[in-house]
């Protein structure tokens, strides 16, 4: 397993509701991050994945609340957040973006450029 720039660092990609990690970020999860094949949530590894794909927007967004909660719980680790949700779950920046509001001024969670711009404009 490949792991990340430091040692506290996780990786935070887009699952599906079944946990088949195979295209985009999940896949990278998977091969390079430590991601469990058929665990759709959680820390994995140096990773954490999120439920993107075969969810209702309301279970995304329950399911970055508890991404939030752990952030919050366990703030030794740098999250290195992917643009979860814009690519085959087919949610746009402006959708998904508010959904991090609660963590995106901590320096411990780095957000992808499109969900920084969004909550920017805010």
């Amino acid at each position: 397993m490949k792991h990340l720039e430091r040692g506290d660092e996780i990786f935070v990609f887009g699952s599906n509701a079944n946990g088949f990690h195979n295209g985009g970020a999940a896949l990278r999860a998977l091969t390079n991050y430590g991601a469990i094949y058929g665990r759709a949530e959680g820390i994995q590894g140096c990773s954490y994945a999120i439920p993107t794909v075969g969810v209702t927007f309301a279970q995304l967004a329950r399911a970055v609340g508890r991404f939030c909660d752990f952030v919050e719980l366990n703030p030794q680790f740098t999250y290195k957040v992917t643009a979860i949700g814009c690519g085959s779950a087919g949610f746009s920046p402006y959708q998904i973006a508010p959904l991090f509001a609660r963590v995106s001024d901590r320096f411990n969670v780095k957000l992808p450029m499109e969900f920084k711009a969004v909550l920017n404009a805010i």
